[in-house]
């Protein structure tokens, strides 16, 4: 049985500034390499960065000492880079995460992909804390019921040949992320408990909160 895992890192950074997030340093340490330590030091047998080709060069210097690490260029959108790292490389099972979301535990990553052999599909996810409004021209227009909604983190696991059919079959959409492909095929996924440490990297001030949690 293999067990891959998917890192996109095919972003642009365009609301971080003028340097690429992910090679942003925390702690003396870059972004991107907390992500890929979590998930080397896991039960995933091979790691696929997913990356933008304006880093392609410095992520290959930065992971030549790794070995189980695949570096590949990614596409124009996150959904086209996640199904360039499936075709990469056959497996059982995949874990697909988010670059930018370096406070993830391998302990979690464990658990993803335990679970993941028996419910084929699931995501992890955290419980909406605050209350949410819908709006419509600058006007509330109902306040949502907050009791069934969760936010939405990775990693999110499947069986392999699973969300390759629903990458196959959704080709040239824009799905935000891979549950919600397999969830339009009618598959069910599943949740798992996140942490709201959990953060994705996208301003300076991210930064900033990611150093405190990381320290």
């Amino acid at each position: 049985m293999k067990v891959n895992a998917i890192i996109t890192a095919g972003g642009t950074s365009s609301r971080f500034g003028n340097k690429n997030k992910l090679l942003e340093q925390i702690n003396g340490c870059e972004v991107i390499k907390y992500t890929v330590d979590a998930f080397r030091y896991s039960n995933v047998d091979e790691i696929i960065i997913c990356a933008n080709i304006s880093i392609l060069d410095e992520l290959k210097e930065l992971f030549k000492a790794y070995e189980k690490v695949k570096i590949i260029e990614g596409g124009q959108t996150r959904q086209q880079s996640v199904c360039n790292g499936l075709k990469a490389d056959r497996c059982d099972y995949v874990l697909i995460h988010d670059g930018a979301r370096p406070i993830i535990n391998t302990e979690l990553i464990n658990i993803c992909i335990e679970m993941v052999k028996d419910y084929k599909a699931l995501s992890v996810m955290t419980k909406t804390i605050d209350t949410i409004k819908e709006v419509e021209h600058g006007k509330i227009v109902r306040t949502i019921d907050r009791a069934k909604l969760y936010n939405t983190q990775t990693p999110q696991a499947f069986q392999y040949d699973l969300i390759l059919d629903a990458h196959m079959k959704f080709a040239g959409k824009n799905f935000t992320d891979d549950a919600g492909m397999v969830e339009a095929m009618g598959r069910d996924v599943y949740v798992i408990d996140g942490s709201y440490k959990n953060i994705k990297i996208t301003t300076q001030s991210d930064i900033e909160l990611a150093k405190i949690y990381l320290s």
